[in-house]
């Protein structure tokens, strides 16, 4: 098996900064700007592949230029016709983010429908991450097809990811979202919820409650995430927490906790530690919130 990183989700136009009515466009979205990092910080002997769907049109052909341009395979993109990509805009008020979406038709929606297209982008992987909006954005129908396809890329030797990444908004109901989310969870190996968003779905009263839900689960390797706490790392026999460095400024929020997957994700394929792992991740999402959009240079990433 060679070494392969596929990322699935959905990539938007970003339209980021916003001073004076002044934006700026970029592209992203929560399963590529981990693919962004995991290829920012994996070595040569990797590579990273995203799997979406996007249409015909001029911004679809811009995103994979894009990604080809940054060392991102495309090979398996699907092709949607009539459809485009989604767009999100940006409000920084307060020191705070606020989005506003444009997503209804986007073609991401569509990306599962093509059972034998779904098949190929994961053969051969041998790390495959997805997340809750990836799973939100589909058809009932079109999860359980994903959902397959990851369950078969585990059983021939892929690693699988999770991040759940729950999104109110996008799900039809708690109870749907709850459920789906739980039953994706007991697929993966390694899952990477945020505290904040799931303890009033769930319950949980702390990182522990958390990551002891999953483990539950049957999930090898729960990494709880926690703003600018203590992130949890948690296995069946180990158990450790690490808390950001202090004194990062925050520009724009826009992607920290996937930049401190993807950091999280390459170092532990490295052979990284639990802890070291973790500080790593921490750093990189320090940088991260120090700059405008989800996507910053990887040259900012050296240590």
């Amino acid at each position: 098996m060679t070494n392969r990183f596929v990322s699935i989700g959905e990539c938007m136009i970003e339209m980021s900064g916003g001073e004076d009515r002044q934006y700026r466009l970029g592209y992203a979205g929560d399963t590529l700007n981990t693919a962004w990092y995991m290829r920012a910080l994996l070595g040569e002997d990797w590579s990273v592949d995203y799997f979406t769907g996007l249409g015909e049109d001029r911004y679809s052909g811009d995103i994979r230029a894009f990604l080809d341009a940054n060392n991102i395979g495309t090979s398996h993109i699907s092709t949607v016709p009539g459809r485009r990509p989604g767009l999100y805009l940006i409000h920084q008020e307060k020191g705070d983010r606020h989005f506003t979406y444009w997503r209804d038709t986007s073609a991401a929606k569509l990306l599962a429908d093509d059972k034998d297209a779904l098949a190929a982008a994961v053969k051969g992987a041998s790390m495959v991450y997805f997340s809750g909006i990836t799973l939100a954005i589909l058809a009932p129908r079109a999860r359980g097809r994903l959902l397959g396809a990851v369950v078969r890329a585990r059983d021939a030797g892929a690693k699988v990811v999770f991040d759940t990444n729950i999104r109110p908004a996008l799900w039809t109901s708690p109870r749907v979202m709850t459920a789906v989310l739980t039953a994706a969870a007991t697929m993966c190996d390694v899952v990477l919820p945020t505290h904040g968003d799931e303890a009033p779905l769930f319950g949980d009263k702390s990182v522990d409650d958390t990551a002891d839900r999953y483990l539950e689960l049957g999930v090898e390797e729960v990494v709880v995430k926690d703003g600018a706490g203590e992130a949890l790392i948690a296995t069946a026999s180990e158990r450790v927490k690490v808390a950001p460095q202090p004194g990062a400024k925050v520009v724009d929020a826009t992607g920290a906790g996937d930049s401190f997957n993807g950091a999280y994700l390459s170092a532990r394929l490295a052979g990284k530690s639990l802890q070291q792992a973790a500080e790593a991740a921490h750093r990189v999402a320090g940088v991260v919130i120090g700059q405008k959009g989800a996507l910053v240079d990887p040259k900012l990433l050296a240590e």
